[in-house]
C-alpha cells in the first residue's frame, strides 16, 4: 500500500482490535513516517457518539488552546478580521475566542453546535482556521488540508505527534475502543504535508502552524513560551469582549 501522503511505499506496522471486534491493520510509510489504517470501514459505528465518551479534556484542552491561539493571533496576524474553528465540536472554543475579543466562528459536519449558535460558517474567507484534534480523523489528509485552504491560508491545528519509533499498542491516543483515529504524524510527516502545497510549517510541540505567511519562527516560539506564563492576560484587557455584543445582537435577531 503506498502511503496517502507522500505516495511512497508503506509497510504494515501491526494489527490491533478496533472497537473491540474488528482486526485493523496499520501502515507506516518508510519515507514520511505517516502511520495510517487499512480503509476506515467501521468509521460509520464509531461516529455514532462523534465526541467519543472518554475525552475528558475537552474543556481544559480548550481553555489551554484559547491562550496560545490568542497570543498568535494578538502578535502574528490582523486581530479585527475573521477566524474560523474548523470541525469545532459543541462550539467551545468559538464561545470562548469570541468572549476574548476575536471573531471567531464555528463549522463542524457531524456534531451539533451548542454554544456558538448564530456564528456558523459562511462560505467567504478566514484570517485563520483552527482545527484541534481533527488531523487524526482524517482518511485522506491531502483532500482535508485542500478543502481547509480553500477557506484560510493558515492553518493552526494540534495532533500527538507519532514518535519516530511506532508506540506500543497501550499507546492511549490509538483509541482503539472508540475507532475515530485513524491517521498519525510525526513532524516529518506533516512538514511533508506542507511542502505538498508549497506552504510553510512552524511546530510548536503537538500544536503546529501550516501557512502561506512568511513568520519569523523565533518570534513565534517567543509567544508561544509567554501564553503559558500569562500573556493571554495582557491580551484580555487590549481586547474587547464580544460576549455582551453578542448577547444583544442573538436577541434582536431570534
Amino acid at each position: 500500500m503506498n502511503c496517502k501522503i507522500c505516495d511512497n511505499k508503506s509497510s504494515l506496522a501491526f494489527t490491533a482490535k478496533v472497537l473491540n471486534k474488528y482486526d485493523v491493520k496499520y501502515f507506516k510509510c518508510n519515507s514520511c513516517g505517516y502511520l495510517f489504517t487499512e480503509n476506515p470501514y467501521w468509521l460509520d459505528e464509531a461516529y455514532k457518539n462523534p465526541i467519543n465518551i472518554s475525552d475528558t479534556g475537552i474543556i481544559m484542552r480548550n481553555i489551554y488552546f484559547s491562550k496560545i491561539v490568542s497570543s498568535i493571533l494578538y502578535f502574528c496576524y490582523d486581530k479585527s478580521a475573521k477566524f474560523l474553528d474548523y470541525a469545532g465540536g459543541y462550539g467551545i472554543f468559538t464561545r470562548l475566542m469570541r468572549d476574548i475579543g476575536f471573531d471567531f466562528y464555528w463549522h463542524d459536519d457531524y456534531t451539533t453546535n451548542l454554544l456558538a449558535r448564530g456564528f456558523e460558517k459562511s462560505d467567504e474567507q478566514y484570517e485563520l482556521l483552527t482545527a484541534f484534534e481533527v488531523f487524526e480523523h482524517f482518511d485522506k489528509p491531502v483532500e482535508e488540508l485542500e478543502k481547509m485552504l480553500k477557506l484560510s491560508d493558515s492553518i493552526l491545528f494540534s495532533t500527538v505527534s507519532l514518535p519516530q519509533e511506532i508506540p506500543q499498542k497501550d499507546w492511549w491516543y490509538y483509541g482503539f475502543e472508540h475507532g475515530q483515529h485513524i491517521s498519525f504524524y510525526s513532524e516529518k510527516t506533516l512538514k511533508t504535508l506542507a511542502l505538498k502545497f508549497g506552504l510553510n510549517f512552524y511546530p510548536f510541540k503537538n500544536l503546529f502552524l501550516i501557512t502561506r505567511k512568511k513568520l519569523n519562527p523565533l518570534k513565534l516560539k517567543l509567544i508561544f513560551i509567554l501564553s503559558h506564563f500569562g500573556l493571554n492576560l495582557y491580551i484580555k484587557l487590549r481586547m474587547n469582549s464580544l460576549t455582551e455584543a453578542d448577547n444583544k445582537n442573538l436577541l434582536k435577531h431570534h
